[in-house]
């Protein structure tokens, strides 16, 4: 199984805009994501405040960063395989 980190916060529009490409997108038998609200990290809001949502690979650490739509999505996670 491959996992994500979602970098988001509450009342993020754009985040649940990525949130829901991400459940049409994302097969939950291969892929698992966590999402992290970067309210309650000083350190994950000072990173991410200006980017999020930010979607990070866990294995690569790479991140894709908004604005991503459902292609680009597909293609980072299939670049994870």
């Amino acid at each position: 199984m491959r996992s994500f980190l979602m970098y988001s916060t509450d009342g993020c529009h754009l985040c649940d805009v990525a949130e829901q490409l991400l459940i049409g997108c994302l097969d939950s038998e291969k892929h698992q994501v966590d999402v992290i609200d970067i309210a309650y990290d000083d350190h994950l809001l000072e990173k991410y405040g200006e980017t999020i949502p930010v979607l990070l690979d866990e294995i690569s650490q790479e991140a894709l960063y908004w604005p991503f739509d459902q292609e680009q999505l597909v293609r980072f996670v299939n670049k994870a395989l």
